[in-house]
């Protein structure tokens, strides 16, 4: 990232930026941002949905890291004054995590980076997770954010 970026502090509630519903929503906060990153957090607790055995799996981090991606659009969406659109976790590269699961109590710094966004709606970030700031994870995920949802779904279909 560049340091003459000027990061500012996300004032939404996490629900209000990532389009995701119950306990499918697996991050507690967005804490800073810029166009083209964003740092949130989330805090491993007993009631969390994959929680299990003590922790989460490291293998949830691929999520953690996409809904940071989604929070990271559902923010920029707000600040231009339009709603969180759907998008889709197309795939990792190189998901590298140095422990098998994330312990109860543990506080997770989830940073995502922009790496490129085409016009087509496909795009790739840098990913890390971070415990008392050492990175314990790291992956470049690619996605896809249609231009409408509702076009997207309907692609491919006739009308009879």
């Amino acid at each position: 990232m560049e340091t003459n970026t000027i990061r500012l502090p996300v004032a939404y509630q996490i629900v209000d930026i990532v389009p995701h519903a119950g306990k499918m929503c697996l991050l507690d906060s967005a804490i800073v941002g810029d166009a083209e990153s964003l740092d949130c957090q989330v805090t491993i607790k007993e009631e969390d949905l994959f929680f299990a055995d003590g922790g989460v799996d490291a293998w949830v981090g691929i999520e953690y890291m996409a809904q940071a991606v989604a929070a990271w659009a559902g923010w920029r969406a707000r600040l231009r004054g339009d709603t969180p659109k759907i998008g889709f976790l197309l795939g990792s590269r190189r998901y590298e995590c140095s422990r098998p699961r994330f312990a109860l109590g543990d506080n997770l710094q989830v940073g995502v980076q922009r790496r490129f966004r085409a016009d087509n709606g496909i795009g790739q970030f840098d990913c890390r997770i971070a415990i008392a700031g050492k990175t314990v994870a790291h992956a470049t995920l690619t996605v896809f954010e249609p231009t409408s949802a509702d076009d997207f779904f309907l692609m491919g279909q006739t009308s009879e």
